[in-house]
């Protein structure tokens, strides 16, 4: 399809798709009430519709008081059941396909049902409306005179009980329509390759010598095939190999520890970056602007959101509250109801509003993932920034990092212990760790206090982890490539303890 043709239909696209979410930015509570009714009356007749009586709900306040929260291991029995075949149980279409992640709560995998309705009006949905926003924002953009370079997740597919279950980028590829193909790269063959690396040095190879305009990927792994690619060709700069590079969607994990690196092998003025909030329980937010960090809540993608204040998170206190009653600034923990069959789910994400009109958000972490032993509440958006911070002032580069407690033993007080590796090292690893400290302090004012003359916790303490140690903890633990990321901030040292072990 000739260029002038693609452009030319993206543009009709892009003129009625603004319309709609014109629509949702003005009247934001209206269509997520209305889309809840939509998914009541859907589901109506599942089995969980005659459990909770969903066709004589007729309010929020209703929903909210009959329909149970719940977690993945409260819904593990029911999507046991459907993987096995069963279905109506919580959507009245069948369930096809699951999207396999790694498990963050206490099952090893979870398996995430994705309905037709979610892959098409979320996922694929998410994807036209990112490709929307930026061509809305650049008018000059020539992103279909090229290739989008994807990169997804190394897991196969596998078919049981007459449902397929996979990495969710695979599901996504499996499935992609023609449009989506027929712009990206590389084939459908290696993408869904199942072993990493063979399959990272294959997408090199098919695509340095191709037009590749875009990028798509998480920004971790997406880093490992620009150096590989730079390393292949003998250049010290992506656009030496694409010179019509123009945009990096990104998502998956946060881009803040990896923008400095990016920055270093990208022609800055040529390559803007737009970021993407999605999962496999849904595709949830986009960049909806130019050079911004926040993200443009997607409210009519089949999802009804809800939200827990994480200052009452898990205790006897806890309240949920629909997206009317949100405030800035403040964390909370997100509850989703979809087209995919999830009811009041938790996500295990935690996110904060910057605007209320219209609503944006920029995500800060995960509900299990942050560290609160001592009453510190320290959240992963609050070591980012801490780490930005101290990397400018002792002038280094990190690649990863991971931190844990050190508990309290007898007279002695607690503290915090961090392995970090540097694409370049501080010159002092003690000037480093005392301006990581001190930048906690200033962002963290639960964390000043604990520190305040070491009243409960002692200063923290850095250890410098040897070359691709975070990548060796990946691949034992086969978890490389995909949206695997290291885990950042733990309540327990078992993830610090594993890798000071490897670390020797």
């Amino acid at each position: 399809m000739p260029f002038p043709i693609v452009n030319s239909v993206a543009s009709w696209f892009l003129k009625k798709r603004i319309h709609q979410m014109e629509l949702f930015i003005k009247y934001p509570n209206e269509v997520q009430h209305e889309l809840l009714h939509q998914l009541l009356y859907k589901a109506k007749d599942t089995e969980m519709g005659k459990t909770y009586g969903f066709d004589t709900i007729t309010n929020y306040k209703t929903f909210s008081e009959r329909v149970p929260i719940q977690s993945y291991e409260q819904y593990t029995e029911r999507i046991e059941r459907s993987r096995n075949g069963e279905n109506n149980i919580f959507w009245p279409t069948p369930i096809k396909w699951f999207a396999k992640s790694s498990g963050t709560t206490n099952a090893k995998s979870k398996f995430i049902p994705v309905s037709e309705d979610s892959l098409e009006d979320c996922h694929y949905a998410g994807s036209k409306d990112l490709l929307c926003m930026y061509l809305n924002n650049n008018p000059e953009a020539n992103l279909f005179t090229g290739k989008s370079l994807r990169l997804g997740g190394s897991k196969d597919l596998y078919k049981e009980n007459g449902t397929v279950y996979g990495d969710l980028s695979a599901i996504l590829i499996d499935n992609m329509p023609f449009w989506a193909t027929y712009s990206s790269t590389p084939s459908n063959e290696i993408s869904l390759m199942s072993d990493w690396e063979t399959k990272m040095q294959a997408i090199v190879d098919e695509t340095i010598t191709q037009n590749v305009t875009s990028l798509a990927g998480v920004p971790s792994w997406m880093l490992v095939l620009l150096n590989n690619v730079l390393d292949t060709t003998g250049k010290s700069c992506i656009h030496d190999v694409w010179p019509n590079l123009e945009v990096y969607f990104h998502g998956g994990v946060s881009f803040e520890p990896y923008r400095d690196q990016y920055k270093a092998i990208m022609s800055s003025e040529k390559v803007k970056y737009y970021e993407i909030y999605n999962a496999s329980e849904g595709f949830f937010a986009i960049q909806d602007k130019n050079d911004s960090r926040d993200l443009l809540l997607m409210l009519d993608y089949g999802i009804f959101y809800e939200f827990i204040p994480m200052d009452s998170y898990g205790s006897e206190e806890e309240s949920v509250i629909p997206l009317s009653e949100v405030e800035l600034n403040k964390n909370y923990a997100i509850i989703v109801t979809t087209n995919g069959g999830l009811w009041r789910y938790k996500i295990g994400d935690t996110i904060r509003f910057t605007s209320l009109s219209p609503y944006r958000i920029r995500v800060s972490g995960r509900t299990k993932h942050h560290i609160n032993v001592f009453g510190e509440e320290l959240i992963i958006e609050n070591a980012e920034e801490a780490l930005r911070k101290a990397s400018q002032q002792t002038n280094c580069e990190i690649v990863d990092y991971t931190a844990g407690p050190i508990f309290m033993e007898g007279t002695e007080k607690g503290a915090h212990e961090w392995i970090i590796e540097f694409k370049k090292a501080p010159e002092s690893l003690e000037q480093f760790q005392k301006c990581l400290d001190d930048s906690l302090q200033t962002i963290n004012s639960d964390y000043e206090a604990k520190r305040y003359n070491n009243m409960t916790l002692n200063m923290l303490t850095v250890h410098k982890a040897k070359d691709k140690l975070f990548y060796e903890w990946l691949k034992k633990n086969d978890k490389l490539g995909g949206q695997h990321k290291i885990p950042r901030l733990s309540n327990t040292r078992d993830y610090l303890d594993e890798l000071l072990k490897m670390n020797i």
